[in-house]
């Protein structure tokens, strides 16, 4: 083996440095006449920086969220939950949807153009590269969609976990919950009624009291999202509702797919539930019964009425018919026929003098012919209904109805639109000008022109806007009629209600904080953080430290390796000198 040969031995690795080399010594001696160059930092710039992480911050709770919620009052029922709970563990609920760092869509699936504008408001939030949280009935349905693949979704029983589902979404995670409550293997109605929630209108309090229904309708998508019948226990209901008038909750809305179906599943009833709840509610206030079926109010028309008599009961009903033709609705499976509709109608009619009757109408069903439209159109024409919701017929994916033969699609608009015209002949309010009237102030025209108002069939009354009348019961005077509404000048010497001793929640402000909530979420919980400006300086305050631990812990892994490389380089330097 050939041996290498050199003509100098070096002891060590340190003997390669030439004499030309500076020593360290000399090295030392230069390092004092360098001047360090002072970096300007702006002061201003980097305090605002230190109280605001930037918007892609992993920190839960700091982040704005946009909620936009499509459909029925239960719909949004749901999305004012989802925004109450989501305040109270600190992130802020912003109108602006450019503003937000994530989008939480809370989806409709009764129609096909209601998931289009979903699907859209994906697509958009995509483009924008926000992180996105999907809701509601179109996922939960079909959550396997191409346009769903990868995105958050938390179901329509699960919206008690939107915290959770939020935060791992906010870190860059996909997280799905669909599955259902139950209680020793019963089907409950959902997540529970006293959790955290901001009312999209404080002076109105939505309360769903039962979840699914006991139909098969061949044309229904929700049913696929919401199931059977899950009815929620009387008294926690009555208790939702105290809470909601110690709130300065002036109106109720009793919402789900069916409330006359309510009770079946646990042994009670909707007349039993409206007696115990007509007991809480305060002078001055109202409820508001919503959508039931023909066929479980048939067996409860007598307490019905009498309910619908009570002073603080509305003297309204929404009836679906869906159509006048029992071929129809004998394909639709509505368990019903057109005559136990009208025996529904007529009793109350007859028993409560004046009561509203609202309905909706399908047109173009599969099957549908001329003779069975012509049927609805008369039926139309006999009731005259003050609120009638028209549809266009959509098939809608995964029912028995998409695989129908379908009516053509210009048939389909005819018909819609012939229904229309008759809706529109006639005016249900002219007979009442001239006429006194109590009514409850609740809310703002769009128009921003007036107040509106509602009176004791819950007909909608435009009365000046007067602040003092927001939230309270009023006298007036009709003077004007229109398709859809009165106006009303106030009596000057009527009586104004106030139904609650309590001051209304502010706009955006969070119900329901109970001790129980704020204990699961610890200590961040102290105060609802975007309320008021000193819970907004606590949550700067508390990202500024969050900021300076960072800088702490980066400044420490610094100096241990900086501490380790002089260590080495002390090391070399003694080497040389021995």
């Amino acid at each position: 083996m050939p041996s290498a040969s050199c003509d100098t031995f070096l002891n060590d690795i340190e003997d390669i440095v030439s004499q030309e080399d500076s020593k360290p010594q000399d090295r030392h001696f230069s390092r004092k006449h360098v001047v360090p160059k002072v970096r300007r930092r702006n002061t201003q710039k980097y305090l605002q920086e230190e109280n605001s992480p930037p918007s892609d911050s992993t920190i839960p709770g700091i982040q704005k969220i946009w909620i936009r919620t499509w459909g029925c009052s239960h719909n949004n029922s749901d999305g004012e939950y989802m925004a109450g709970q989501l305040a109270a563990y600190g992130y802020k609920i912003t109108e602006n949807a450019s503003d937000a760092d994530l989008w939480l869509l809370n989806s409709c699936t009764v129609k096909n153009p209601a998931e289009d504008h979903f699907r859209n408001s994906i697509k958009k939030a995509q483009e924008e590269n926000k992180k996105i949280v999907l809701a509601g009935c179109v996922p939960q349905a079909q959550p396997r969609q191409d346009y769903l693949k990868g995105l958050s979704i938390i179901g329509v029983q699960q919206i008690d976990r939107v915290v959770e589902v939020v935060e791992e979404t906010i870190k860059g995670h996909s997280v799905r919950l669909l599955g259902q409550k139950k209680d020793n293997g019963k089907r409950l109605g959902g997540a529970r009624l006293d959790l955290p929630k901001i009312r999209k209108n404080p002076l109105i309090e939505i309360i769903s009291i039962n979840t699914g229904c006991l139909n098969a309708c061949t044309y229904c998508k929700t049913k696929h999202a919401r199931g059977n019948l899950a009815s929620y226990p009387i008294d926690e209901l009555v208790d939702r509702a105290k809470q909601s008038f110690q709130e300065g909750v002036c109106e109720i809305w009793l919402t789900s797919e069916d409330t006359g179906a309510y009770g079946r599943d646990i042994g009670s009833s909707l007349p039993a539930l409206l007696w115990k709840l007509v007991e809480v509610i305060p002078e001055g206030a109202m409820l508001r019964l919503g959508m039931t079926n023909p066929p479980y109010i048939l067996e409860h028309l007598e307490e019905m009425a009498k309910i619908l008599h009570h002073p603080r009961v509305y003297a309204f009903l929404h009836i679906p018919v869906q159509s006048a033709s029992d071929t129809v609705l004998m394909e639709m499976k509505r368990e019903y026929c057109v005559a136990d509709f009208k025996r529904v109608v007529d009793f109350l009619k007859d028993k409560v003098p004046g009561i509203t009757i609202a309905t909706d109408i399908i047109c173009g069903f599969p099957g549908e012919t001329d003779q069975d439209f012509q049927e609805t159109v008369k039926l139309v024409e006999e009731y005259k209904f003050p609120s009638l919701f028209i549809n266009q017929f959509y098939p809608r994916p995964g029912t028995p109805a998409a695989k129908m033969e379908q009516v053509p699609a210009q048939v389909k608009k005819q018909r819609t639109k012939e229904l229309s015209r008759i809706f529109h002949s006639y005016n249900p309010y002219d007979h009442k000008i001239g006429q006194r009237q109590q009514v409850l102030v609740t809310e703002e025209s769009f128009d921003s022109k007036f107040y509106v108002a509602h009176n004791r069939f819950y007909e909608q009354v435009l009365v000046p806007k007067n602040p003092t009348f927001m939230g309270k019961m009023v006298e007036v005077d009709i003077y004007e009629s229109g398709k859809h509404f009165m106006k009303g000048q106030p009596v000057s010497d009527a009586k104004v209600y106030t139904p609650s001793i309590s001051k209304p929640l502010a706009r955006g402000e969070v119900s329901g904080l109970t001790e129980e909530f704020r204990n699961r979420l610890g200590n961040h919980l102290n105060s609802v953080p975007h309320t008021s400006a000193a819970n907004r300086r606590e949550s700067a305050s508390s990202r500024m430290v969050l900021r300076l631990q960072r800088l702490h812990q980066d400044f420490a892994l610094k100096m241990s390796v900086g501490l380790a490389l002089f260590a080495l380089l002390f090391a070399l330097l003694v080497k040389v000198y021995n």
